[in-house]
This record gives structure tokens, C-alpha cells and sequence, in this order.
């Protein structure tokens, strides 16, 4: 008996890669097998880099944070201990936005926290 193979999907696979590979330098999107490995390794990174945006924000807005309230005279970990004893619930992003943006509203926390 014959060996069957089914072209149809087999293509399709490949023209899946090939399209997912649209933009890469060279070989990388011409080529199947190594347009493949460069597809799985970018979307490795996509996973890895889609945690660790997380964490490079967090990092911004505490560095923006410490740099406003080191300009009303206290330190980052004490503005958020004075702040969570006094139960103002404002997250990182928001008193950053405030700290950049709107510096009267930050100065009036920082001096509620303070209190």
C-alpha cells in the first residue's frame, strides 16, 4: 500500500510559521526551519517578557515615587509605611502619576501621610 501524506496540512503548518516569521531579517522568514526556530524562540520571549514587564513598571513607578517624596522630605519605605498605617489604599501607578503629573496632589499626600 501507497504511503499517504496529507499536503494539505502540511502546508498549512508551514505557510502558519512562514506568516507568524513576516518581518525577520533573512533567512528567518524565508526558510521553514529556521524561520520555526526563530518563531518558537520569539515567542518564548514574548511569554518571559510578558512577566517581566510587570516588574520593570513596578520598578519605574517606586523610583518615581522615592523621587518625589525625597523633594517633601521623607524616604519611599516610609511614605508607604506612613500610608498603609493611615489606610490611604493608593497603588504604586497611581502615586506615581501623581508624583510626575500632579505634584500639588502628591505634596498633599505626602503631608496627610506625614501626619
Amino acid at each position: 500500500m501507497p504511503r499517504s501524506v496529507n499536503s494539505v496540512a502540511s502546508r498549512r503548518r508551514r505557510k502558519k510559521i512562514l506568516k507568524a516569521a513576516r518581518g525577520y531579517f533573512g533567512a528567518r522568514s524565508k526558510v521553514y526551519t529556521v524561520a520555526k526556530n526563530a518563531v518558537e524562540k520569539g515567542l518564548t520571549y514574548a511569554y518571559r517578557d510578558r512577566k517581566s514587564k510587570k516588574r520593570a513598571f513596578r520598578r519605574l513607578w517606586i523610583a518615581r515615587i522615592n523621587a518625589g517624596a525625597r523633594q517633601h522630605g521623607i524616604s519611599y519605605s516610609h511614605l508607604i509605611h506612613q500610608l498603609s498605617q493611615k489606610e490611604i489604599t493608593l497603588n504604586r501607578k497611581v502615586l506615581a502619576d501623581l508624583a510626575m503629573n500632579h505634584p500639588d496632589a502628591f505634596k498633599a499626600i505626602v503631608e496627610e501621610a506625614k501626619k
